[in-house]
């Protein structure tokens, strides 16, 4: 766990931090940039238009992550309480469990000297600092694409061919997003007894909500648990390499490449969601998270668009010789 990738003492500026999730995650959006504005180039298309649209599309794709986050992950009264009385949210990535003066706490972390409970310091704009993470992938998903769709539609870019071009290149992104998930601490597994388990450090976010959950009293390390962050980070890399290097030279309609996004990426999403602990959020008695809520309508999307497509091919005959 390393919520800080590297930080720096810059003159005039002060102190340079690079959060690493919102770093790995600026590393991964902009190589998927890189990727597909080369490909559109390949293709003939108005690479300048590509990258507006990737661009904005990061925008929109923050927006609606950061939305899904306050309202299906359990955390908007923390951000409520960060404003009005930051002592009721607790710090997560603290550095130990009881302190007696701030500088025991770690980061800008204070000191309860009451409780000798580490907590945040009063940030009424919290809930915009999306650096510090804190963000739902299918709600950036779920705004991001319909903008695409207005945008490309507007520049006449061609809506099935545009969303081919960025399909891999969203698993690419992904994936480098989940490893800055792994190194924060957020979006971790079930406990695990595996050879597989992880064990994240004292006052993280996995210890707290085991230390809640009473799996364990005191300061103990936390259990080990599924990495369930690398296993989507993985599933995403696969999920990018069959679109990119197998659907996409095998495509015989353009929206084929996103079909097989949505469908590939449910069932990785789906798959993960059975390991994964944190706050999820549960309909049907606990039986379905948010995310494989919305995977549902995703896959069977997926699922009918090929259909379409094959039988718009068979209605159109064969190419003429």
């Amino acid at each position: 766990m390393r919520p800080v990738l590297f930080a720096f003492h810059a003159p005039l500026f002060g102190e340079v931090v690079f959060p690493a999730y919102f770093t790995l995650l600026t590393v991964g959006f902009g190589l998927a940039m890189v990727l597909t504005v080369r490909e559109s180039k390949r293709m003939g298309m108005d690479h300048e238009r590509i990258l507006d649209t990737n661009l904005w599309m990061v925008v929109w794709g923050i927006i609606g992550a950061r939305l899904l986050h306050l309202i299906a992950d359990g955390h908007f009264m923390d951000y409520v309480h960060m404003c009005t009385d930051s002592k009721l949210v607790p710090a997560i990535d603290a550095k130990v469990s009881w302190c007696s003066n701030a500088a025991q706490c770690g980061y800008d972390y204070l000191c309860d000297t009451v409780t000798h409970k580490c907590y945040p310091p009063t940030d009424c704009i919290a809930a915009i600092k999306v650096w510090r993470g804190g963000l739902a992938y299918y709600g950036g998903f779920l705004t991001a694409v319909p903008f695409a769709w207005w945008y490309v539609r507007r520049h006449k870019l061609g809506w099935w061919r545009t969303a081919d071009l960025a399909a891999p290149g969203i698993m690419l992104g992904l994936f480098f997003g989940r490893l800055g998930c792994f190194l924060n601490g957020c979006c971790y597994g079930k406990p695990t007894d595996s050879a597989i388990g992880v064990i994240f450090p004292l006052g993280g976010a996995t210890w707290r909500a085991q230390q809640d959950a009473h799996l364990i009293t005191g300061n103990v390390h936390a259990l080990p648990v599924h990495p369930t962050q690398l296993y989507e980070s993985v599933g995403c890399f696969l999920v990018f390499a069959i679109l990119y290097y197998v659907v996409r030279p095998r495509r015989r309609a353009f929206g084929q490449v996103f079909a097989w996004l949505l469908i590939l990426y449910a069932i990785v999403r789906s798959v993960c969601e059975i390991w994964r602990d944190d706050d999820r959020g549960v309909f049907f008695g606990g039986l379905l998270s948010t995310s494989q809520l919305i995977s549902i309508p995703l896959f069977l999307a997926g699922a009918a668009l090929l259909m379409y497509l094959a039988r718009a091919r068979r209605a159109a005959g064969p190419a003429p010789a």
